[in-house]
């Protein structure tokens, strides 16, 4: 990966970690499955415009109907699953919880991708898992069996999103522009995402105010129109588990964002922490490739 990849993982994954902080800061005034909802749909505008800018015809027949309902169905039960999960747990563990998606990618990858990684490259995704860990802190007294349930919701959902990013590797979506790959995912997760609303019985119990929707655009405007296309075109070019091991640095930006804007403490451990996921994640993105296939050059429609 080069210094650009680098760069913008790195963008993505401190904005992921606010994102968890914004649902969050929303649910009293927007529920949580109707919170994924708008975020979906406002998404969805963003994709269209942005590929109507880019000339992107979303509505081509290029073989990829299939493989696009499979992933959008994903999707969406992922963000019900995610979304649900953090009416009943905290977001810090929420955000532990759902990055167990890179090791069920890693594992995917030299399943069905002919990916592998080395003994040194594995060592750092577990130094980077226990740095994570670190940070976080240990459990809460309060962890009742709620947050338990809460905690097992979001990873399940982690596991679906490693689903997703592998369906996406390994089918004709991997050759479709981005802005085609997202919109299956977010078009088809919106009726998903209402119908799941619906049954759980949300409804607006007040007008939310600005801030509500100022949370709600972050959420649709730029982690789902911006940057999970920045995320999909990364992954139809970059190795998918080398990308997933990136995504341990989104706990602590959680960690910083809640220290921030929840007045959570920072402790020395923390600090800590940040040096064995540095450490894990240079350990994973050394020089030389793993055994197996090497990284897939990137096309046009992927940069």
């Amino acid at each position: 990966m080069n210094a650009t990849a680098v760069a913008l993982m790195v963008m993505l994954c401190l904005s992921w970690g606010f994102n968890q902080i914004t649902v969050k800061l929303a649910l009293p005034d927007i529920p949580p499955l109707m919170q994924a909802t708008i975020r979906s749909v406002g998404g969805l505008i963003v994709l269209i415009a942005v590929a109507w800018a880019r000339g992107v015809p979303l509505l081509a027949r290029d073989g990829t109907l299939k493989a696009g309902l499979l992933a959008g169905t994903i999707f969406g039960l992922e963000f019900i699953l995610i979304y649900r999960g953090l009416v009943y747990t905290t977001a810090s563990r929420a955000v532990v919880f759902l990055y167990i998606a890179p090791f069920v990618v890693a594992l995917g990858s030299k399943r069905f991708l002919g990916e592998e990684l080395n003994r040194l490259q594995w060592g750092g995704l577990a130094l980077s898992f226990v740095g994570v860990a670190l940070a976080i802190g240990v459990p809460q007294p309060s962890v009742d069996g709620k947050v338990i349930m809460g905690d097992m919701l979001v990873m399940v959902g982690g596991i679906l999103w490693a689903v997703t990013t592998l369906v996406v590797k390994a089918s004709s979506l991997l050759h479709a522009p981005a802005e085609k790959t997202l919109a299956y995912q977010v078009a088809v997760s919106i009726p998903i995402l209402a119908i799941g609303a619906l049954i759980s019985g949300e409804s607006f119990t007040h007008m939310p105010g600005p801030g509500a929707w100022a949370l709600m655009a972050y959420q649709a405007i730029w982690v789902v129109g911006t940057t999970f296309l920045i995320w999909v075109s990364m992954i139809k070019s970059y190795s998918a588990s080398k990308l997933s091991s990136f995504t341990f640095m989104t706990p602590l930006f959680g960690v910083i964002g809640g220290y921030f804007v929840l007045h959570d403490a920072l402790t020395w451990a923390f600090l800590g922490a940040a040096l064995l996921v540095m450490a894990g994640l240079y350990l994973v993105n050394r020089p030389g490739e793993p055994a197996g296939n090497p990284l897939i050059p990137a096309t046009e429609n992927d940069t």
